[in-house]
């Protein structure tokens, strides 16, 4: 039998990328967005059948090539640990608890699941996606898990990238669980170091399970972001058999990097019935082929964060055109879920216009499965609206930030998808 490692290792280098695809140089240029729904040899697809057969395979194997790295597969089995739970919280108005899940042998990295849940109104559906600044932050109550991982340093208490009790409590408006319970619905978090610390040239996290050799690097292999999104689908899998909540009506979502990882894992695990990428700029909702020159392009991006991408992503950097696909590829391999992106007028970097723009450019595959129209609205909603079409859109004033108001329109976009 063979070990667990290299289990994993072998999962790591799927079987799934086509062996085919030429070097990032060698592709055509194509100025527009690539439609989601012709073939790389330029067949239209025109029905569902023909969507799910061949082209969303299709577009799944490309992003993993050319973009997030290889997608491993689930493991063999995946356990919950509840470390504690509360029936009182929030004032009563719901039941708190950190679990504990582990996926692989005891030397793995495992992550610590922070659910709260709706008294009296179970089962319900339920918020996830990784967070910044560990679950400590999140809420004061003393027994949640401080953690021992790399922590970013702008986080409250954190020394020398070190959580510390000083945090507890002291990051309360991102992730408002009072929030979303006054509105019946549940909210599970975990701080997204538990797979893989956000530093690119330490093997550690999951990134230290492949055990690959430096000098033989696969331009192909695994990438940050897509790390973080297969450990969403691990909360995922332990939310699914939690009985409290509802597993058709789980919504992924994230903030920035994480919004990118949000989208990411909405595209590659239809469990999640809703996605929210917010303030996901280049990389995740908004275009790589960018026409706002505020906007983060991908020559920057990965020259910034080179180990959030699989290596052959960095070689578009000069030339996007030559890209086999764009940002609205990735919401349309979500069809015909609800996506709802979500941005704030003065964060062009993250690109709010192009974000629009990449909803129109995915609504074909949407149009596929014969959904309601309009799948998406005919032009930008004014500040403060929400646009709940399938494919929505939100701005609000201000900066980049995950706020109250932001949660506000998530859970308003909930309240149309998932009721």
């Amino acid at each position: 039998m063979r070990t667990a490692l290299a289990t994993l290792g072998a999962l790591a280098v799927t079987a799934a990328l086509a062996a085919d695809f030429p070097p990032p140089d060698k592709l055509p240029s194509v100025p527009e967005m690539p439609s989601p729904v012709v073939m790389r040899d330029g067949t239209l697809v025109t029905s569902k059948a023909d969507w799910e057969a061949k082209r969303r395979p299709e577009l799944k194997e490309l992003f993993q090539h050319y973009m997030y790295g290889a997608y491993p597969a689930k493991p063999e089995k995946v356990t919950g640990k509840v470390l504690f739970e509360d029936g009182k919280a929030f004032g009563g108005k719901g039941t708190l608890r950190e679990v504990e899940i582990t996926f692989g042998p005891p030397e793995w990295p495992k992550i610590y699941l922070l659910v709260a849940t709706p008294n009296g109104k179970t089962p319900t559906a339920c918020f996830v996606g990784p967070n910044f600044q560990g679950n400590h932050c999140l809420v004061a109550d003393e027994r949640v898990r401080i953690t021992p991982d790399w922590c970013y340093p702008n986080t409250p208490g954190v020394k020398n990238n070190k959580a510390t009790a000083e945090g507890r409590g002291k990051v309360l408006d991102v992730w408002p669980f009072e929030q979303a319970l006054d509105k019946g619905y549940a909210v599970a978090t975990f701080y997204s170091g538990d797979i893989q610390p956000d530093r690119p040239d330490v093997q550690e996290g999951m990134r230290k399970t492949l055990a690959t050799d430096p000098a033989k690097k696969n331009p192909a292999e695994t990438a940050t972001v897509m790390w973080w999104a297969w450990g969403v689908h691990r909360a995922v899998d332990y939310l699914v058999t939690d009985g409290a909540i509802d597993p058709k009506r789980i919504a992924v979502v994230g903030h920035s990097r994480l919004g990118k990882t949000a989208l990411l894992a909405g595209a590659f695990d239809e469990r999640i019935a809703v996605v929210i990428p917010h303030q996901s700029g280049c990389g995740g909702a908004g275009p790589s082929r960018s026409n706002n020159d505020k906007a983060e392009p991908v020559a920057r991006i990965t020259k910034a964060f080179p180990h959030w991408f699989c290596a052959n992503f960095t070689a578009f950097g000069p030339d996007t055109t030559k890209l086999p696909f764009d940002q609205n590829d990735l919401v349309a391999i979500c069809a015909p879920r609800p996506v709802l992106m979500t941005n704030a007028e003065e964060d062009q970097w993250a690109n709010p216009g192009g974000q629009f723009d990449v909803l129109r450019a995915a609504a074909p595959a949407y149009e596929l499965y014969g959904v309601a129209k309009p799948v998406v609205a005919e032009k930008m909603p004014e500040t403060g609206k929400l646009a709940a079409e399938r494919l929505g859109y939100f701005i609000r004033p201000g900066k980049h930030a995950m706020t109250p108001a932001d949660w506000k329109a998530y859970l308003e976009f909930a309240d149309v998808w998932l009721k």
